[in-house]
């Protein structure tokens, strides 16, 4: 079977979002702390000219500012434009429509495209976004709107926050207005800061700065907030994020056929990574931005993000720890058999929820055994959409991955026994 990793470029398949070169400290909106040291590497030498003056409206130093003072890394970054290839998860996999009843990603849930096009995808989307916070991630000119007026942002309208941002996923996403300073890593979303607390200084700068977004996460139901659900590494397994909604009573939305009320996750590469064994040698950065030397003899991070399965160089670093094993087939298999156990617990799972809905429109069951059921179906989509949304399909964390497939799975068999 061709699974939905092998339908999407490179780029979008394993993409993380843009994170500094060189490793350099990180900086916290509004509080510098101390972050751990990030593995040695390669030296990294820059183009560097005098810092820009911000030209947006809002004071945001824009990638045209920033090209100024390194023209290659930022022609880098455009060239994520060439990843513009989009496939519909709905058509690949038609049982997420059942899944989903009555959500937005029943109505269109298509792969990334590269970063350039998150303003473009984001306004066009049939998923309803009446409040701005769906622009979270999308552009660093809502980041800087959170960071000056607070989290009433969150809840402007869509359209008319939406008609104010002048640029998708951009160099201040990642480093703020910090050209002149050798463009330090800077988490510009406040809510890291508000839900992890000192907590990052465990995580490091090359991969929170992509973390910040590469995220599972909710909109609270106060003020519409984006927020981490957890409040350090330990609470980002799928089992603690799980308690943490339900020690809420949070529910995405309320499905009317089951009675259920359900949960979508996101795209949780940020704590699936640092769950698994390799968030102790490896950045985000280290993985998906290839050292590049451009003719003058300038090296840099290229910014235009890729699978490491495409670059030599990135891949030469796997034999430390893998020898001699042929990476690209060896990464692919898990690809294949983590995509393959997603169709078939997928399945598995839809079905569950057509014997719910009848169930429920038939009153055959009391209603206390109903709630029993429902609660098992909405663990069980929980875990199967865990590992299904985080894009990397088990090769950031093959073992979370099959967990995810198997605590699902045999929540739909507990239910079922119960229904049939």
């Amino acid at each position: 079977m061709e699974g939905k990793w092998m339908k999407q470029t490179a780029a979008a398949a394993l993409m993380l979002a843009m994170t500094a070169a060189g490793g350099a400290g990180l900086i916290y909106h509004k509080a510098e702390v101390k972050a751990s040291t990030p593995p040695a590497r390669q030296e990294i030498v820059y183009l560097h000219v005098d810092a820009p003056t911000p030209t947006s409206m809002d004071g945001t130093v824009s990638a045209k500012d920033w090209r100024e003072t390194y023209p290659y890394i930022v022609d880098s970054l455009w060239d994520n434009s060439k990843n513009d290839y989009v496939t519909s998860y709905l058509e690949e996999d038609p049982y997420l429509v059942n899944i989903y009843e009555g959500y937005g990603f029943a109505k269109d849930y298509g792969s990334a495209r590269g970063h350039e096009y998150c303003l473009e995808d984001v306004a066009a989307t049939a998923r309803p976004h009446p409040k701005a916070n769906c622009l979270t991630c999308k552009t660093p000119n809502f980041a800087r709107m959170v960071q000056e007026r607070g989290v009433g942002v969150y809840s402007m309208p869509f359209d008319d926050v939406m008609s104010m941002m002048e640029e998708s996923v951009s160099c201040y996403t990642c480093h703020g207005n910090n050209p002149g300073d050798g463009g330090k890593l800077t988490v510009t979303h406040t809510y890291v800061l508000t839900a992890l607390g000192d907590a990052v200084n465990d995580i490091q700068p090359a991969v929170m700065a992509c973390g910040q977004c590469h995220i599972e996460y909710h909109f609270t139901p106060s003020d519409s907030e984006t927020m981490m659900p957890y409040h350090d590494v330990a609470g980002m397994t799928p089992e603690a994020i799980l308690q943490y909604y339900n020690d809420m009573d949070f529910a995405d939305w309320t499905q009317e056929s089951t009675g259920a009320r359900m949960l979508k996750a996101q795209h949780p590469e940020l704590e699936t990574f640092l769950q698994g064994r390799h968030a102790s040698l490896l950045t985000c950065a280290d993985c998906h931005m290839e050292l590049t030397r451009a003719e003058d003899g300038t090296v840099y991070h290229s910014h235009t993000l890729l699978s490491p399965l495409e670059s030599k160089t990135i891949l030469s670093t796997c034999t430390t720890c893998h020898g001699s094993t042929d990476m690209v087939t060896f990464v692919h298999s898990i690809q294949s058999r983590v995509t393959a156990r997603e169709t078939e617990v997928g399945n598995k799972l839809s079905g569950l929820k057509d014997a719910l809905a009848a169930a429920n429109a038939a009153g055959s069951l009391d209603e206390e055994t109903l709630d029993q059921v429902r609660a098992m179906y909405r663990e069980a989509q929980w875990f199967f959409d865990y590992c299904y949304v985080e894009n990397a399909e088990g090769a950031h964390n093959s073992e979370l991955a099959y967990r995810c497939l198997d605590t699902s799975e045999s929540k739909i068999d507990e239910a079922m026994a119960i229904l049939e």
